[in-house]
């Protein structure tokens, strides 16, 4: 009796032994803990995008916690039925990148676009590097539908690499969406030393001319007409550039405060820590951790890179054709990604190296707006082209 008892016991604690993650944990799972680590100490120690990698990183360790699968148990973010995998519905229908752009457009002032409107051309040349970026991928052996999703990352665009991957290579939501919210973050690292490389001190220390006062009618206006314009031209990149632009006006109407007020705080606020935590609980290391991801990661930062390169060289270019006076500092090429508004503070960040009195945020700014809208419609492209 006692033997059985003791036996029982046993049993016991052995079926509850495997249940535990001591039982499953694997090598890839310990990675991933690991990179989920790093992403919240660079936040809080570097204070690099702390509101997407915070989020991001604490869904790395979820996602990497081991479980015994196929038990019924609903845990896992894959598992259908499970509240993570419910969450993560809103990444996985593209739901939450066009919430997160109405609350960029309540945010966004368009005045610094709308005094220099040659600066939209910065935005369209860094969309180079997602072209770039495509066809390398297809040269590498990616379908066209997978890299057309990959190739969005060159933007430096979260919420738009997530909206396109949903829809053409939702197998890859989850690499692509690390990789383009990683970058975003490394945004401080990565363009100085290209902005360094590709300009000349003397090109460093051009001042621009002040932005003009741009009247209250115009930037009512201007959402209005932004929406129609950009989508008759590109029907597709509606659901990113209607709540964009949406957004902007509940702002600059004067009167939807309360609305402007919402989009741009609680909700978008709400819908970052979402898509955060599912983006990184998708890093499960059982599915994450495969030759395709980590080409992902490079092809992802080599269009960032050309994007960086295109930006700074075509603000050069530009100069050729511009009156001495009116010449544009080529620090603020940059700026083109759509990572708003990081990029852009890194301008003024540079900028202020060389010339302490030498202001370029607002410069930087219009170029950055235009590269969100020129990502948008680069996406709207491609998913036009090869859905």
């Amino acid at each position: 009796m006692d033997n059985g008892i003791f036996s029982f016991i046993l049993g016991q604690v052995s079926e509850f032994l495997g249940y535990t993650a001591f039982a499953h944990i694997t090598i890839g799972h310990v990675v991933m803990i690991c990179v989920g680590l790093f992403f919240i100490n660079l936040a809080i120690t570097k204070h690099y995008e702390p509101l997407l990698l915070i989020p991001i990183g604490f869904g790395i360790l979820i996602g990497n916690i081991p479980f015994a699968e196929n038990t019924g148990l609903q845990i896992g973010i894959y598992e259908e039925g499970s509240v993570l995998n419910m969450l993560y519905f809103g990444v996985q229908r593209g739901i939450y990148p066009p919430i997160i752009f109405l609350g960029i457009g309540a945010m966004t002032d368009f005045s610094s676009l709308l005094s220099k409107p040659r600066l939209v051309l910065l935005g369209a040349a860094a969309q180079f590097g997602i072209f770039a970026a495509y066809s390398s991928s297809l040269m590498l052996g990616f379908s066209p539908e997978q890299a057309g999703a990959i190739a969005i990352i060159g933007g430096a665009d979260g919420p738009t690499a997530i909206f396109l991957s949903s829809k053409l290579a939702p197998e890859f939501i989850g690499p692509i969406a690390i990789a383009a919210y990683s970058y975003m973050a490394l945004v401080p690292v990565i363009q100085p030393p290209i902005m360094r490389l590709l300009t000349t001190k003397k090109e460093r220390l051009i001042r621009m001319k002040p932005p003009r006062a741009v009247p209250k009618q115009e930037k009512i206006i201007f959402p209005i007409v932004g929406l129609l314009l950009t989508t008759f031209i590109m029907p597709t990149a509606l659901p990113l550039l209607g709540m964009l632009f949406f957004g902007n006006l509940l702002k600059e109407s004067g009167v939807t405060n309360r609305l402007a007020e919402t989009a741009r705080n609680s909700l978008i606020d709400i819908v970052t820590i979402f898509l955060g935590l599912t983006v990184g609980a998708s890093t499960q290391a059982t599915v994450f951790l495969t030759q395709e991801s980590l080409l992902i990661f490079g092809l992802g930062a080599a269009s960032f890179v050309v994007a960086t390169f295109s930006g700074v060289l075509f603000a050069k270019v530009m100069n050729f054709f511009s009156k001495e006076g009116d010449k544009i500092n080529p620090l603020i090429g940059n700026a083109g990604v759509s990572a708003v508004p990081d990029s852009a503070r890194v301008s003024q960040h540079i900028g202020l190296e060389y010339d302490k009195t030498n202001h370029l945020l607002m410069h930087a700014m219009a170029a950055n707006v235009s590269g969100v809208i020129g990502s948008a419609i680069a996406a709207g492209i491609l998913l036009s082209f090869l859905t």
